[in-house]
């Protein structure tokens, strides 16, 4: 593999145990590892000179829908909240195939590609009838454009008919859903260190999913050794709905089914009392905090103040695209810091808190100890920003909260993954935009049909 220099940066924002600012060092990378953060040269196949250049660990998002990039910005949806978003939405969803899922993943990888991302976890849970091997198609596309990608077996039991909300077309039986997750873990998942890909199971949410599923998917992922995710505590309805259905709120309904542990990070996480706060403190179970979603959608405000101080874990994400509408984790940040602003004033995280979030409290929350902070022996996952734009004069002088207090809008110059420089002077290295874009927007037409 070859090596690559990063040559006098102007700071490195490591991200590391010390909270480490580097100023005017070398980053040399070799075998798709850090080798050595200093002031020693090294001879490499490549030299980025980023001495106008702020260096920064990669940007990890937790959580994620990207079929649901082909269904944003549909104004039918807009001003609905999340039940009845999804239940119009499925009508869409049901249509899902392999090419529209493996262009889905193409473009909305590449966007987060494009705004400094390195690691993506995508929760898919719609699996149609026929519609073929879906996360193969991910797998295909995350390679191709050089990305570090988490995909999840996720399931849905639940359909309309039995009180759910999906149809039934795009719901399968336990017994399908155990076998293809055992499938794609043995195929796909890779736990050696820096690996490239993993699956986690990931059952869809307490209203679309039976019990049933969500204890034996439990089990199964302790046996292969892997991760479990889904939605929790997203919104009011859902915590009427186990309430009325089974007489416990979401927590102690996940608990009994043994949905808590370290090995366990829920999406949004928004409506959870001081006691249920305590649980995820004691169990080491995780939140995914989707801040721009949980505002387009009305759901509510994570408590994200309280969840650092109790240090649970916690990452920052995206969500789906049709309830965000991009795939920009560079703003999510910013949203993140300015809702908590907003809403918790003086205890709200700092700027440097929410990039630790994105990088690694998010490392954290998918178990990896390789990504997320710069330091040697550590995966060379990291991009780069230019200080030298009008958007950023005055911003240079705390770099460490820059991207939540000022914010970056557009490209980063570069993102490097796995030592590889997959974005450069703004561009993707790995695909031709401009044809990807052609093809997916070809493909998008004839899914939705207009």
């Amino acid at each position: 593999m070859p090596t690559l220099l990063i040559k006098n940066a102007r700071y490195i924002v490591s991200c590391d145990d010390k909270d480490t600012l580097y100023e005017r060092t070398n980053l040399y990378i070799k075998d798709g590892v850090i080798a050595s953060i200093g002031r020693d040269y090294h001879t490499a196949d490549q030299i980025i000179d980023a001495s106008s250049m702020v260096v920064y660990p990669g940007l990890i998002n937790t959580h994620h829908h990207l079929y649901q990039i082909f269904s944003r910005n549909l104004p039918e949806v807009q001003k609905m909240e999340l039940f009845p978003w999804l239940v119009t939405l499925y009508e869409v969803w049901k249509g899902l195939d392999e090419e529209v899922v493996a262009y889905s993943t193409l473009t909305g990888l590449g966007e987060l590609l494009k705004t400094g991302c390195t690691t993506c976890f995508d929760h898919h849970y719609v699996f149609p009838r026929g519609a073929g091997d879906l996360l193969a198609a991910q797998f295909r596309a995350a390679a191709q454009v050089g990305m570090r990608f988490v995909a999840s077996r996720g399931s849905m039991d639940l359909s309309q008919k039995d009180g759910g909300l999906p149809p039934d077309s795009v719901v399968q039986t336990i017994d399908e859903i155990m076998a293809d997750s055992e499938r794609l873990v043995r195929v796909w998942h890779d736990p050696s260190p820096f690996s490239m890909r993993q699956v986690a199971l990931a059952p869809c949410s307490p209203f679309s999913v039976s019990g049933d599923l969500l204890r034996e998917s439990a089990k199964l992922a302790r046996t292969l050794g892997v991760r479990l995710h889904t939605h929790v505590a997203e919104t009011r309805d859902e915590e009427q709905f186990t309430l009325e259905k089974f007489g416990l709120r979401p927590i102690a309904y996940m608990q009994s089914l043994g949905w808590t542990g370290p090995d366990v990070w829920y999406a949004h996480g928004i409506h959870f009392n001081d006691d249920e706060l305590r649980i995820l403190a004691e169990t080491g179970t995780g939140v995914a905090h989707c801040p721009a979603s949980n505002m387009k959608l009305s759901s509510g405000v994570c408590r994200v103040p309280e969840l650092l101080r109790l240090d649970i874990p916690v990452g920052l994400a995206v969500d789906g695209a049709a309830s965000n509408d991009g795939s920009s984790l560079l703003e999510e940040m910013r949203v993140c810091y300015l809702l908590h602003r907003l809403h918790a004033s003086a205890a709200a995280p700092t700027g440097y808190d929410v990039l630790k979030l994105a990088t690694r409290g998010s490392a954290r929350l998918l178990g990896r100890d390789d990504i997320g902070c710069l330091a040697a022996g550590k995966a060379a996952d990291l991009f780069l920003i230019d200080l030298n734009r009008l958007s950023l004069v005055g911003a240079q002088f705390d770099p460490m909260s820059m991207l939540g207090t000022v914010g970056f809008k557009g490209d980063v110059d570069y993102t490097i993954v796995n030592g590889v420089p997959v974005v450069q002077h703004g561009e993707l290295t790995t695909i031709d935009e401009r044809e990807t874009a052609y093809e997916a927007n070809r493909v998008v037409a004839r899914y939705l049909g207009r």
